[in-house]
């Protein structure tokens, strides 16, 4: 047998195992989720008032004439997009004040009262005035949403870069390496991780900043719907809009761990 083979023969073994742990994951979360749906469907059966929990079945109904009437793909078209930009827009403008202020310590100690008391103020409190600033258009939503997301990857990134190997820096300068290869074969795939967990972080809050703006002035998206269904007292409709907001969710974490395989590949071998 050659070597090939033989390497080949391992790649195979290393990979069931991996698959079948994968298989069965998938399998234990989905029995999970259906005790959770057939737990909630059950609580209609044993007299609680629709009204104040609804039930799946009524959910997905709604969901589907929703879906039929193109209603469903106007809403969550309009806050994917308000989410998708101050998410995008964060991470350009975010990344790079971070490993600024990695770079330029006493600027950052100078800067760093006034970083964190902006980053304490709840951002929910800046809606209105983004309306006023903005209007309830695209505009509002999308720098809400910025606003929320900002900081994490500005955060994340200083404090990642505080963390990178002092040793290995002092070897590549002892070594005359220009900086470009510092930054793009040090510094950046050391930043993966904190990067993607900045992303894990910032798809909740961009959609909760995209939400927000909707529910002070809008006229779509999802969380102007559910502010319209709870203003009839619509708990189906109020569902609805959230099983939606935590399918975008799910996807977006989805595409997020898909990235950390591909670029966090290295740090597992």
């Amino acid at each position: 047998m050659t070597t090939l083979e033989t390497h080949s023969i391992a790649i195979e073994k290393t990979r069931k195992p991996f698959f079948g742990q994968t298989a069965q994951l998938v399998r234990d979360r989905l029995i999970l989720f259906a005790i959770v749906l057939l737990l909630w469907q059950s609580a209609t059966w044993f007299g609680v008032d629709p009204l104040w929990i609804s039930s799946p079945s009524l959910v997905a109904q709604r969901l589907w004439q929703l879906g039929i009437s193109g209603q469903l793909q106007k809403h969550m078209q309009q806050t994917l997009t308000e989410a998708s930009l101050g998410l995008g827009l964060a991470f350009v403008v975010g990344v790079p004040i971070g490993m600024a202020m990695a770079r330029f310590k006493y600027a950052n100690a100078v800067a760093e009262p006034f970083i964190m008391a902006l980053y304490s103020l709840p951002r929910v409190a800046l809606a209105p005035l983004f309306i006023i600033w903005f209007g309830i258009d695209l505009l509002s939503k999308v720098m809400m949403s910025f606003s929320t997301v900002l900081f994490i990857f500005m955060l994340n990134v200083h404090e990642g870069l505080k963390t990178v190997d002092k040793d290995m820096l002092d070897l590549l300068r002892t070594m005359k390496a220009p900086r470009h290869y510092v930054v793009t074969k040090v510094l950046l795939p050391w930043l993966v991780p904190w990067i993607i967990a900045s992303l894990r972080i910032g798809i909740g809050l961009a959609l909760v900043g995209a939400v927000v703006a909707e529910l002070i002035g809008s006229s779509s998206g999802l969380g102007w719907y559910i502010e319209y269904s709870a203003g009839r007292l619509d708990t189906t409709g109020v569902f609805a809009g959230l099983v939606s907001l935590t399918f975008i969710a799910v996807v977006g974490n989805l595409l997020v761990a898909a990235l950390e395989r591909r670029f966090s590949s290295w740090r597992a071998s």
